[in-house]
């Protein structure tokens, strides 16, 4: 059991010490909770942190359950979980249309009038408290392949055996500290998990400095 997501994010950073101070690597969070595992990791590791705003896709009567993941660029449907709930195309695109407008609400608020990220040619360490279906962190692998990073890292705290080992797949590298069997959910491996709030996010984003050559601009 871990203590807490700080205490996640340094046991991770002692497992990625190949890039501290790297000068072409930088700390890619998923608010919320990521972004406070990321944190640790950007701070012991000498790295600006960032965000990448993504959200999951809740199915109908199981919202906790995901039937795919957005980001910007990028939307990624399980349609598998989508025909096996019996989710029809009409609640698909209601989903996909308020999880649009959070996505843009929450970047506006992050960013506070900063520019995307252009990450081209760069190391990106892609931080989460924790997976489960690895939706959400498909869609950002997506969107970053898409921004032509030079080396992907995924880094997490738990998750279930099969999703680490495709996301193996889909990463260059990834750094996961425990991958129980059964998992059931992420919060039963933290001692304490309390939600993440958006003025926690924006405090910790504010105390790190971002890089200028990676601000929009390739």
């Amino acid at each position: 059991m871990l203590k807490d997501r700080t205490e996640a994010g340094r046991l991770l950073a002692g497992l990625l010490t190949q890039y501290k101070d790297a000068p072409d690597c930088i700390v890619l969070a998923l608010p919320r909770g990521g972004v406070v595992v990321g944190a640790e990791i950007a701070k012991a590791l000498h790295l600006p942190l960032d965000v990448l705003v993504v959200r999951k896709l809740g199915a109908p009567m199981q919202p906790e359950l995901a039937i795919g993941a957005i980001a910007e660029g990028a939307q990624f449907l399980n349609q598998d979980v989508i025909d096996d709930l019996g989710v029809t195309p009409q609640e698909v695109e209601a989903e996909v249309a308020a999880e649009e407008a959070e996505l843009r609400r929450r970047s506006a608020l992050y960013r506070q009038g900063k520019p995307a990220l252009t990450l081209a040619g760069q190391t990106v360490i892609v931080v989460d408290d924790g997976i489960a279906t690895g939706a959400t962190m498909g869609v950002a692998l997506s969107v970053l392949r898409k921004q032509k990073v030079r080396h992907l890292v995924v880094a997490v705290a738990v998750g279930p055996p099969q999703t680490i080992r495709w996301l193996g797949k889909e990463a260059d590298e990834v750094v996961c500290l425990m991958t129980p069997e059964p998992f059931a959910a992420i919060s039963l491996w933290y001692l304490n998990f309390p939600q993440t709030e958006d003025d926690e996010v924006r405090a910790l984003l504010a105390k790190t400095a971002h890089q200028p050559a990676l601000t929009k601009g390739a």
